[in-house]
């Protein structure tokens, strides 16, 4: 059993269809990875875990925010990945959520060329690439507008991500630790109403020592910081 299947049955996506999809996704990484310069690494395994399971971490989180702007009687529900680089989270997000339209954006030529040649390959009929910056984006266009490798939430960036949303929607920021989250947050100067929710990433360890200098391994701290933006 593969470790991409594994951990898509630990996290509760076991589909045919979704593996299919992100084994081809990691075969096109590798592909293209020197290329593009997209990712810090070509071990299968390693891209599956890091970058492919991580993504869909958040699966769960993003469905229950979704539900939220249905709930509120949003129509046209529209999704972005801010900063979409190699198009995470956003291509693995739009291929767990067929449903729902996508918009990757991604403000440098050659990876806005990769992530086209990804939805193409993985015939991903709801995602759109667009080549932009946050900061030129249209306000009040997106319901949830997920980003993850981005930049710091200060100032500047918060006000730009939150402009971009409609009223009532929110961003989700794949972070860290929670407590360089609190020091973020804190650092801004009107603390937004936000929550943070731990995410569970399969076989996602990182390397410690003990007090007595032992080396072991444990799971990697992962949250999701979702901001609401208010109506």
């Amino acid at each position: 059993m593969s470790i991409l299947h594994e951990g898509l049955v630990q996290l509760g996506l076991e589909n045919a269809v979704l593996e299919e999809k992100m084994d081809a996704y990691i075969r096109t990484l590798q592909e293209y990875n020197a290329k593009f310069d997209l990712i810090n690494t070509d071990d299968y395994d390693q891209i599956a875990i890091r970058h492919i399971l991580d993504s869909l971490s958040g699966v769960s989180e993003i469905h229950r925010l979704v539900q939220k702007r249905v709930f509120a009687r949003e129509k046209n529900i529209l999704l972005a990945d801010i900063g979409s680089g190699a198009g995470l989270p956003g291509i693995p997000l739009a291929a767990a959520f067929p449903e729902y339209p996508f918009v990757l954006v991604e403000r440098m030529t050659k990876r806005v060329d990769f992530l086209r040649h990804c939805a193409e390959v993985l015939q991903l009929k709801n995602v759109t690439v667009e080549e932009n910056q946050a900061e030129r984006l249209a306000q009040k266009r997106f319901d949830i507008a997920a980003f993850r490798a981005f930049r710091p939430l200060e100032k500047k960036m918060t006000k730009v991500l939150l402009r971009i949303l409609k009223d009532g929607g929110y961003l989700a920021a794949y972070k860290a630790k929670r407590e360089k989250i609190t020091a973020e947050m804190n650092a801004l100067p009107v603390i937004p109403n936000y929550e943070v929710i731990p995410l569970s990433v399969p076989f996602l360890t990182e390397n410690v020592l003990s007090a007595s200098g032992e080396k072991s391994e444990e799971e990697r701290e992962r949250n999701l910081v979702v901001i609401n933006k208010a109506n």
